[in-house]
């Protein structure tokens, strides 16, 4: 059974950063891909980042690309989303997630998903 912990949410101003962290547990963590997902209110689950098992490839949405970065340390089994230049729009829960056989931005295709937190942005 794997386990996935998310830490680091919270409330920030515009423009301003936070980094999320996602520990996992139970299961070989450096040959899985990891994905950060987001909910908003009255909104669907929407892709954010994906990293492959080695961290070698990763996958940001476009509307995240080139102020959000996913990275993982598999010696740590953690995966992070460093959020730089939030946007109220960015406000969600954040969710990150495990997929044992699968790279991409399907969330069905993820197993195992943490119980998530909160970035609030404010204007």
């Amino acid at each position: 059974q794997v386990q996935l912990v998310e830490s680091g949410g919270g409330l920030v101003q515009a423009g301003g950063s936070l980094r999320l962290s996602c520990a996992a547990s139970g299961r070989t963590f450096s040959s899985y891909t990891m994905g950060w997902f987001r909910q908003a209110p009255g909104k669907e689950r929407e892709f954010v980042a994906t990293i492959s098992g080695s961290g070698i490839v990763t996958s940001h949405s476009d509307s995240v690309k080139g102020r959000f970065t996913i990275s993982r340390d598999n010696a740590k089994r953690t995966v992070y989303l460093q959020m730089n230049s939030l946007k109220f729009e960015d406000t969600a829960v954040y969710f990150c997630a495990l997929a044992p056989n699968y790279f991409g931005e399907i969330s069905n295709m993820y197993t195992y998903w943490g119980q998530g937190t909160q970035v609030t942005v404010s204007s």
